[in-house]
């Protein structure tokens, strides 16, 4: 195990291009040496937390001593940014979406293949408790084989940032967000897409999408609702999904949530009618006492490692990718269907690059 820190320079010292500083700050496999950004007041940030700011790219590229760029930069040059690190024979990071479409990031790959080089998609929201406890509750049937299932991110600031409002530079939410929830579900679903049908929202005004709905139909029977809101003042819930056995809800990060399950062991007792609106019903009244049973969430599935850990691992040679670049391929081809699924307005089929586990 080779114990010296491997040297990483950042491009793109932004709000992302930060945050990951402080990450790999606190870990013991990567330093931060330097970074590059356009703008002056970005540069100076950067001298201020200690790190050297390169004056162009080409000097990044020229110093031997760099072995990994990480791209945080607007969506439309990381293709061209990765490229070139490649070439130079530098090990790449890059922050989602990995391109503006599939055959963008193709190229990419390519050059990763050309140069012996990895190239890997920072994917983090795989890591998030949230997430990892409806994967938990899916491998292990906790509430049964689960069938249908909702995943949302709502908000009500609008689109943020500058460049996320502008289409050329791959603005907009499902790019931005969307990218995370439909990772997620193929990270999660080994099954091949059968169907999606989408729309977008453009209440804002503005030339990239707000928001969007996305119904995504699996082989092995699962329906996956996904949508983000940036409109929405009163949020739905994170996650509602259903199993053969239950239901399980929650309701923010904070993991605010619990599960309802069939208590196969009771009595069973019909319901009793209860008046609804101006009716009664008995299909739609609460189960009868004892009928089922509520519990916490249970623990999160766990990941072999760290992203920054695992990409360590994959440069050493030591590890395989936890975000493989043939996944994040998929997911490419599972955004631009529901792009052309709300253009169309129609029911998309046959685009799913899926292979089984």
């Amino acid at each position: 195990m080779n114990t010296s820190k491997h040297t990483v320079v950042i491009v793109g010292y932004g709000g992302m291009g930060s945050y990951h500083a402080g990450l790999i700050r606190e870990n013991d496999r990567l330093e931060v040496t330097g970074t590059y950004d356009l703008l002056e007041e970005r540069r100076a940030a950067s001298v201020e937390a200690g790190y050297r700011s390169y004056a162009s790219f080409e000097e990044v590229l020229d110093d031997s001593a760099v072995e990994i760029v990480l791209i945080a930069t607007p969506n439309d040059v990381h293709k061209e940014i990765a490229i070139q690190a490649l070439q130079a024979g530098k090990h790449v990071i890059c922050e989602k979406p990995v391109a503006m479409s599939s055959d963008e990031f193709k190229e990419m790959l390519a050059a990763a293949g050309e140069a012996g080089r990895t190239l890997m998609v920072h994917q983090n929201r795989r890591w998030d408790e949230d997430f990892r406890v409806i994967k938990q509750m899916y491998d292990k049937e906790t509430i049964g084989s689960l069938f249908q299932l909702e995943s949302r991110v709502h908000g009500a600031n609008g689109i943020p940032g500058d460049w996320r409002h502008v289409k050329e530079q791959g603005g907009g939410m499902l790019l931005d967000w969307g990218v995370h929830l439909l990772d997620q579900l193929l990270f999660m679903i080994d099954s091949r897409i059968t169907s999606v049908s989408s729309s977008l929202s453009f209440i804002l005004g503005n030339e990239v999408d707000d928001g969007f709905e996305a119904v995504i139909q699996f082989e092995n029977g699962v329906k996956a609702m996904v949508e983000v809101g940036t409109t929405n003042f009163i949020s739905l819930p994170r996650w509602y999904v259903k199993g053969s056995e239950g239901t399980a809800v929650i309701e923010d990060w904070s993991l605010t949530g619990r599960y309802v399950t069939r208590n196969n062991e009771g009595v069973r007792v019909e319901p009793k009618p209860i008046r609804a609106g101006v009716g009664l019903t008995k299909t739609m009244a609460p189960p009868s006492e004892g009928a089922t049973i509520t519990e916490a969430l249970p623990a999160a599935a766990e990941l072999p490692s760290s992203f920054f850990d695992n990409f360590a691992d994959v440069i050493e040679g030591t590890a395989e990718p936890i975000v493989k670049n043939a996944e994040v391929l998929r997911v490419q081809h599972l955004i631009e269907a529901i792009f052309a699924a709300a253009e169309k307005n129609e029911v998309i089929k046959n685009f799913d690059l899926y292979t089984s586990k």
